[in-house]
């Protein structure tokens, strides 16, 4: 990348057929759709591709195939988390290799009560960042059970300079991109928030420089962040407002499945499955969510026709 990566990174939902084998075609097709949604970026193999549920034979699969059919249209960035280094730094190498231009990476955890206390998470990093030429996207999210509290976030940055970009989706999550933004200015070109953007406005408030939601609106989102970026603070308001009651559906109500049920919906994929033991929405919420959608009439809906 010539400048840091900035406005709307989407997770890549990793499709499956009905009978839960990875579907590569459909999930090329997400990844086409994105580039047509004029995204900045896309992201490969993250919690909402379901990344817990494949083998390391179908990550590889997946992030090789979508690298190529990207072919440096997007920027592509592939998660690598896991609870090893040795594993997190040979799966950052891999993806290096393969062409993408960035990696994220979790804090390591396994469980509810496996930590690792805050010296032992920036040697990590700096193991992971060893391997690697390409920078380094930590994730800050609910579902790591090591916490990454402002002052480490600093000091990792500070102390492993590839850590150049931080995806922060954990509750006030402004307050701490604010802090990050003010204590460590330039040396943190890319301050990103997450949670399918549901707390967008005031993330770009505090210094948020981008988002990385799901990819069930992503040019409808990219319209909010760029006038924002360029200015336009009130008319992106308004048009989040406008699509945050769907937003807030799909956090709430759907988690990742909402992406797959509209991309199902608007014929860019054949199947809407996840892998058991996550299953489908019930009727009534899968019912809500494409009212809500339809209202809004985003391309989702509208690619494929």
């Amino acid at each position: 990348m010539d400048a840091p990566l900035s406005g709307v990174v989407p997770v890549v939902p990793t499709i499956f057929h009905d009978d839960e084998t990875v579907d590569l075609d459909g999930t090329a097709r997400v990844a086409d759709y994105l580039v047509d949604a004029e995204v900045d970026g896309m992201c490969l193999l993250a919690n909402y591709s379901e990344q817990f549920s494949l083998t390391d034979a179908e990550r590889d699969t997946i992030a090789r195939a979508l690298l190529e059919r990207v072919a440096g249209r997007a920027p592509v960035i592939v998660t690598t988390s896991h609870y090893s280094v040795r594993v997190a730094a040979t799966r950052s190498r891999a993806a290096q290799d393969m062409g993408a231009a960035m990696v994220m990476v979790m804090p390591p955890f396994f469980g509810a009560t496996l930590t690792v206390p805050g010296p032992a998470v920036i040697e990590y990093f700096s193991r992971v960042a060893d391997a690697i030429d390409i920078p380094i996207m930590v994730q800050d999210a609910p579902l790591s059970a090591t916490p990454l509290p402002a002052s480490l976030l600093i000091d990792l940055v500070k102390q492993v300079p590839q850590v150049q970009y931080a995806k922060i989706e954990v509750p006030q999550a402004a307050d701490k991109l604010s802090s990050l933004v003010s204590a460590l200015g330039s040396s943190l070109p890319g301050p990103f928030d997450g949670e399918e953007s549901v707390t967008l406005i005031p993330d770009l408030d505090a210094g948020a420089m981008g988002t990385m939601p799901s990819s069930m609106v992503p040019a409808e989102l990219s319209w909010i962040v760029h006038g924002y970026l360029s200015g336009d603070r009130a008319g992106a308001v308004r048009a989040w407002e406008d699509l945050l009651p769907l937003i807030h559906f799909e956090n709430r109500q759907c988690g990742l499945r909402a992406q797959k049920i509209l991309l199902a919906e608007g014929g860019i994929v054949a199947s809407d499955r996840t892998r058991a033991p996550l299953g489908p929405v019930s009727p009534r919420t899968r019912r809500g969510l494409i009212e809500l959608a339809t209202a809004r009439d985003p391309l989702i809906l509208r690619w494929a026709r």
